[in-house]
């Protein structure tokens, strides 16, 4: 199912402090935006469509070579995969264990992405791949229901110490789930302090994205426990029930 910006009013209802952004990978060049025209991590990309910006990226534009690792673009330099540059950082305590990191670090394969295009929801041009949302707690359960309220389905955050974007960009395309992490975690985006600590990055995946945006136009947003008199509807709900 092909969307577009006309299909996502549904998600203004939680008046987010920034607006999510859809995320399209490419292998040939895309018309419907500009270049980006300046150079950044793949992570700060986010952080500039968050602020308004529509626009796509080529290889030229990264300066983080996780970013261009996680897409297929590049290989990592050698001290990235034995682990060096990890325990260099101290993020590790020894190679051995920072380089496990790139056993499990989800990977687009080469030639399947040459471009990133990015666009603030209310600019949308283009049927995201990944829909990326920065929310407050309260907003994420609303999400997180919304994905499990007719499939039953467990909620599952994966993340790592480092390279971070992997798991928001990356993991959700390739697996076709739903992924989200608290933000404040991953090195690279603490370190450029990119984004309020203790919120959630959730990354929809394009085959997910009909389904969410149709439960949270059916489900019920607060439940009947949250509410003043939730006590008494338990109560109702055990007596109805013939529980004790």
């Amino acid at each position: 199912m092909t969307l577009t910006k006309n299909d996502f009013p549904i998600l203004n209802k939680f008046n987010f402090e920034v607006q999510p952004v859809g995320v399209k990978f490419l292998v040939k060049r895309p018309d419907l935006v500009e270049r980006l025209d300046e150079k950044m991590a793949l992570c700060e990309m986010l952080k500039r469509a968050q602020e308004g910006n529509a626009f796509f990226a080529d290889k030229e534009n990264h300066t983080c070579e996780a970013g261009l690792y996680v897409l297929g673009l590049a290989d990592a330099p050698e001290p990235y995969i034995s682990g060096e540059f990890g325990a260099g950082l101290k993020i590790f305590e020894e190679a051995r264990s920072a380089s496990r990191l790139y056993q499990y670090v989800p990977r687009i394969g080469k030639g399947v992405v040459n471009y990133v295009a990015f666009s603030p929801l209310n600019k949308l041009p283009f049927d995201p791949d990944v829909l990326i949302i920065l929310a407050k707690t309260g907003q994420t359960e609303i999400l997180l229901r919304a994905m499990s309220y007719r499939t039953g389905k467990m909620w599952l955050s994966r993340s790592s110490p480092a390279i971070g974007c992997g798991w928001i960009y990356i993991y959700p395309f390739l697996t076709g789930e739903l992924n989200y992490t608290i933000t404040g975690l991953g090195h690279g985006m603490k370190r450029r302090k990119l984004f309020p600590e203790g919120q959630q990055l959730v990354s929809v995946p394009f085959d997910l994205l009909p389904s969410m945006l149709q439960t949270l136009q059916d489900m019920p947003w607060v439940l009947p426990a949250y509410e003043p008199d939730g006590t008494e509807f338990i109560k109702r709900l055990h007596d109805k029930l013939g529980l004790t």
